[in-house]
C-alpha cells in the first residue's frame, strides 16, 4: 500500500523515506494501541510527544521554526501512513490544519511561539468553526470577540470540535463585528491553559471515530490578548477559511485513500482464508468482480489524490478541485465499506474485526470539511458561468 501513484510527478526520494520512517513509527506506537484509544474515548498524550520526536507532525513547518521544511506533501504522506493502517482516532490532520493556518497567516512572534511546540507534540491544535445551528455556513456563526483594553472578550459555543477535549491552542472563528457579514469574521488563537470562562463539554459519543476526542466548546468573556489575532487586522478570517479549507478538503480524500487501501487488503486476506460451500470465498465470480470494482475505484481515487496534492505544492488547488476530491474520495470509500464489509459476511458486522470500525468511520467524511451536498453546490457553480 502506498499514497503515491505512479506517475506522481509531486514525489521525491524524501517523500518515500519519510513515508517509510512514519510507517514503522505507526506500527509501532499506533497499531498496538488504536483499540485501547477507541475504548478510552481519546489517543493518549505521550503519542502526540513521541511522534513529535520522530517529526511526524513537522514535515511542512519551517526550519526555523521547529520544522522539516518541506512542503505539504510531507503532511499528506503522514495522513495517509496513519489511515492505512485503520487508524481514524489521532487527530492530526486537524493538527496540520492548524499549523498551515498560523504559517500563511500567523505573524513572526505567533509563529515562534506556537509552531515548534505543534511540531514537537507539546501542543495539539484545534480549529472550532462549526456551531449548533450553523453547520458548513461559517458566514453565520454568533460567536463574538469584542474588544476590552488590549484584549478581545470571546463569547459564544461550538460543537464537533475534533481534538477538542485535548486542544492546547485553539483557533476560533468568531464575529469581531456583527454588522459587516462575512467581512466581520476574524480568526483568533486561545491558549486554553489558565483561560477563564473557557469549558470544555462531554466527550460527544459518536458513531464512528470513537478515539478522536471531539467536544463542545463554551466561551464565557474569555479573555484574549489582540496579539492572538490571525492576520494583519480584523475581518480577514472568512478570506482565510476559504483559502485554506481546500487543504482541509484534501485531506479527507487522503483519509478516504488510506482507509480504502487498509479494508481492501484486510478483505483479500479474509476472502483467501474463509470457505463457504467447500470453497474459498475468494473463488466466488462476486468476490472477484466485486473487489476488482473496488480496487478500480482506489487507484481512480489515487491518481486524482496525487493530482491534487502535486496542484497544492504549487499553490494551484482550486476550490472547485478541492470540493471533487473531497466529495469523490468520501462516496467512493463509504460504498468499498459497504462492499468489503458485506464480503466478510455476518464477521463483518461484529467490532472485533477492523472492517466494522472503518464501516462506521467512514460515514462521517460525507459530513465534516462541508457536507457532499455542499461540495456539488460548489462544483455545480463553476459549471455555471
Amino acid at each position: 500500500m502506498s499514497l503515491f501513484s505512479s506517475t506522481a510527478a509531486w514525489v521525491t526520494d524524501e517523500h518515500r523515506m519519510f513515508a517509510e520512517a512514519a510507517g514503522r513509527f505507526l506500527d509501532d506506537e499506533l497499531v498496538p494501541n488504536i483499540e485501547t484509544w477507541v475504548d478510552n474515548g481519546v489517543v493518549d498524550r505521550d503519542f502526540w510527544r513521541k511522534a513529535g520526536e520522530t517529526g511526524l507532525m513537522a514535515g511542512a513547518i519551517p526550519e526555523e521554526f521547529g520544522g522539516v521544511g518541506g512542503g505539504m506533501g510531507f503532511d499528506a504522506v503522514t495522513i495517509y501512513e496513519q489511515t492505512s493502517r485503520g487508524d481514524a482516532g489521532w487527530g492530526y490532520g486537524i493538527q496540520s490544519i492548524v499549523t498551515h493556518y498560523i504559517t500563511a497567516y500567523g505573524s513572526e512572534e505567533q509563529k515562534a511561539k506556537w509552531l515548534p511546540k505543534l511540531a514537537s507534540g507539546e501542543m495539539v491544535g484545534a480549529i472550532a468553526m462549526t456551531e449548533p445551528g450553523t453547520g458548513s455556513d461559517l458566514q453565520a456563526v454568533r460567536t463574538t470577540a469584542e474588544k476590552d483594553g488590549n484584549s478581545y472578550r470571546i463569547n459564544g459555543s461550538k460543537i464537533f470540535i475534533t481534538n477538542g477535549q485535548t486542544a492546547d491552542l485553539i483557533i476560533v472563528v468568531a464575529k469581531t463585528d456583527k454588522t459587516l457579514g462575512s467581512k466581520g469574521v476574524s480568526l483568533i488563537a486561545l491558549e486554553t491553559e489558565g483561560a477563564e470562562g473557557f469549558r470544555r463539554g462531554r466527550n460527544l459519543k459518536k458513531l464512528g471515530m470513537k478515539a478522536n476526542d471531539t467536544a463542545e466548546l463554551f466561551f464565557e468573556d474569555v479573555k484574549v490578548p489582540m496579539t492572538n489575532l490571525i492576520g494583519p487586522e480584523e475581518g480577514h478570517g472568512f478570506y482565510q477559511l476559504m483559502k485554506q479549507l481546500p487543504w482541509e478538503r484534501l485531506t479527507i480524500g487522503i483519509m478516504a485513500l488510506g482507509a480504502i487501501d487498509f479494508a481492501l487488503s484486510e478483505t483479500v486476506k479474509y476472502v483467501q482464508e474463509r470457505k463457504a460451500f467447500g470453497q474459498r470465498v475468494m473463488d466466488f465470480q462476486n468476490t472477484r468482480f466485486k473487489l476488482a470494482e473496488c480496487k478500480t475505484k482506489a487507484e481512480v481515487l489515487r491518481s486524482f489524490v496525487n493530482d491534487c496534492i502535486a496542484r497544492l505544492e504549487v499553490g494551484q488547488l482550486d476550490a472547485t478541485t478541492a470540493s471533487m476530491v473531497k466529495y469523490y474520495g468520501s462516496e467512493v470509500q463509504n460504498e468499498i465499506m459497504h462492499e468489503c464489509l458485506q464480503l466478510f459476511g455476518g464477521y463483518g458486522f461484529m467490532m472485533e474485526y477492523p472492517i466494522a470500525r472503518l464501516y462506521a468511520d467512514a460515514r462521517v467524511q460525507m459530513i465534516y470539511g462541508g457536507t457532499n451536498e455542499v461540495m456539488k453546490e460548489l462544483i455545480a457553480r463553476s459549471m455555471d458561468v
